[in-house]
């Protein structure tokens, strides 16, 4: 009866692990095999030495990621086989064929121990789990690209141009006309605007539909979101971020301006126009104040449509938007030896913007062109070893989630395990792509990019969360400690004063907390004794409390994610920079 109670798979199982079995009978045939192993033993035997550097070598070269995975694999088994190489030692010596080397070679192969096939099908379901413990490797999302992939793919340096100014003054016109002289729009395509433009009475206005390309935009002729557009130079590679310049979409221009290297703010020579732009009311302050504070300290100042009637390239009329230009840019910190520079052209004929004036029409000027100047501005140390940082200002549905953004630290490749905060979720860069849309290997601080999200729906985004490094994730709080400068408000502002607070590509209602110190503008100085409120050109350290977590560093550490502005009633009224970040249960 107790043999009848024991389960077949138990008398199999015993049968099979007796070695003399009569049922073995049919493994003694197989000893013939033996020399047909033989061979691949040996070739097995010296792969673990290659497998060793080969990882290593994946490792440096950074972009592929799952060959390493799969080198390291059979190195796993090689490990486990010698401990059952005692047994095969007496049946290995027969082998003939590797005469001069069978005394050492005996002892790596392995291959007749996997006569007893029973086990190692176990043994290689335990490896198989086993190797979930290696995706824990990829972590190293940190690793920076070498410095021989970036000169191979990125051998021009990429630099984010925003323009700026006030409604009309021709920015969407002088970005179509640099796609133009750039060849990223072909004659076909620009002739097909143009009937276009004059089919909807909007002649003068075909080369902004390069950039306004939504019917809305071209119907008014004016900018509403901050456009995007590509174009490249024999030296540089150029991302044109085109911002609007009505008052009400303004928090699309400072969205703008945190993904930006250098402004160009255009200005309109036209009689009228430059005066409607730069009196109170106009966009031609606010959009250099936002730029400014934006962390964009290079600034071009175009006087464009010089090409006018009323103007006719007027040296006069120049000169005197210079004049009344250059204090009030100096009153906002701008460096006008270093940082400003200012140049007539005519965005619609293309003079000055890639090719120089024609003598004929203008003699007094012999600075450079456009282009050429910005080929030639140095640019700011880029954060290329650091901690990745990229703030998300769009994202979509694409095959997967496809998010949008200007890397602001660090570096990312395909493959890499990035977090998103602040909802701290893992995820997998799957692919990137550039502002053509091309695919490529890896992506580096300063670049606009798309990526491609494996591990997060497109619904659980939102502009201004950050993709960051697993290992430094950027910090989620919603208190933090900020030096205040007071711009533009009628009244004082004092504890407990709401407004809307932007800050790299994240918006987000405040209120102002305790008002700590009054910071004496001449010498820095902060006062003993806490002001009771703040008021127009005041500096201030203050406590500010967010409706919901937020991505921030403080300014020390990263000034892109540390620097914002605040808007009351359509109007800037306070710029600042995060000094401290407050810790509490629900942020940490």
């Amino acid at each position: 009866m107790s043999d009848n109670n024991t389960p077949p798979t138990q008398k199999l199982s015993s049968l099979s692990l007796n070695p003399s079995a009569g049922a073995f009978v049919p493994r003694a045939a197989a000893k013939p095999f033996v020399p047909s192993w033989m061979p691949a033993a040996p070739a097995a035997a010296p792969a673990p030495a290659p497998a060793a550097p080969a990882p290593v070598r994946a490792d440096e070269l950074d972009f592929n990621g799952p060959p390493p995975a799969a080198i390291a694999k059979p190195a796993a088994p090689a490990v486990e086989e010698p401990a059952a190489a005692p047994k095969p030692l007496p049946t290995a010596a027969p082998a003939p064929k590797p005469a001069p080397a069978p005394a050492p070679k005996p002892a790596p192969a392995p291959a007749p121990a996997k006569a007893p096939a029973a086990p190692k099908p176990a043994e290689a379901k335990k490896a198989a789990p086993a190797e979930p413990a290696k995706p824990a490797e990829p972590i190293p999302d940190d690793d920076p690209v070498d410095q021989e992939t970036l000169n191979e793919f990125f051998g021009k340096e990429h630099v984010n141009v925003i323009f700026i100014g006030h409604v009309d003054a021709g920015k969407s016109t002088m970005g179509g006309r640099i796609l133009e002289a750039t060849g990223m729009i072909d004659k076909r395509t620009l002739e097909k605007y143009e009937q276009m433009a004059k089919e909807a009475g909007r002649e003068s206005w075909y080369l902004s539909w390069a950039l306004d390309t939504n019917a809305e935009e071209r119907a008014k002729g004016k900018t509403v979101e901050c456009g995007r557009a590509y174009f490249e130079t024999d030296k540089r590679r150029y991302t044109i971020l085109d911002a609007p310049g009505h008052k009400t979409y303004v928090p699309s221009m400072i969205g703008g301006a945190a993904q930006a290297d250098v402004s160009v703010l255009v200005i309109s020579a036209r009689k009228g126009e430059f005066e409607t732009g730069f009196e109170r009311g106009g966009q031609t302050r606010e959009h250099a104040v936002l730029a400014k504070n934006g962390g964009v300290n290079k600034l071009v100042v175009v006087i464009n449509k010089m090409d006018d009637p009323t103007v006719a390239w007027s040296k006069e009329r120049y000169d005197e938007c210079v004049d009344k230009l250059t204090p009030f840019l100096k009153s906002n910190r701008y460096n006008m030896k270093t940082d400003v520079i200012f140049m007539p052209v005519s965005g619609f004929t293309g003079a000055n913007i890639k090719t120089p004036i024609n003598p004929k029409d203008c003699d007094w000027y012999k600075g450079p062109t456009l282009l050429g100047y910005l080929d030639e501005l140095a640019m700011s140390d880029r954060k290329l070893d650091a901690p990745l940082r990229m703030p998300i200002s769009e994202k979509y549905k694409d095959m997967g989630t496809v998010v949008v953004g200007k890397i602001e630290s660090g570096s990312v490749k395909k493959g890499s395990q990035v977090c998103v905060m602040p909802n701290n979720v893992n995820v997998e860069v799957t692919a990137i792509f550039n502002e053509l849309e091309q695919e490529i290997p890896a992506a580096v601080v300063g670049d606009n990019i798309r990526l491609r999200l494996r591990g997060i729906e497109e619904e659980d985004l939102m502009p201004g969360f950050v993709l960051c490094s697993r290992k430094n994730p950027v910090h989620t709080v919603n208190k933090f400690e900020a030096a205040l400068g007071i711009l533009d408000h009628k009244n004082i502002i004092c504890a407990g004063y709401t407004a809307v607070l932007h800050i790299h590509t994240a918006i987000e209602e405040i209120t102002l907390g305790a008002m700590i110190h009054l910071i004496d503008k001449k010498t820095g100085r902060k006062s003993k004794r806490p002001p009771q409120f703040l008021k127009k050109g005041q500096q201030g350290i203050v406590m500010i409390e967010t409706a919901g977590p937020m991505c921030v560093e403080t300014f020390a550490d990263y000034a892109p994610l540390g620097r914002f502005t605040l808007r009351d009633e359509g109007k800037t009224i306070a710029i600042g920079k995060i000094t401290k970040l407050i810790f509490d249960n629900s942020s940490e």
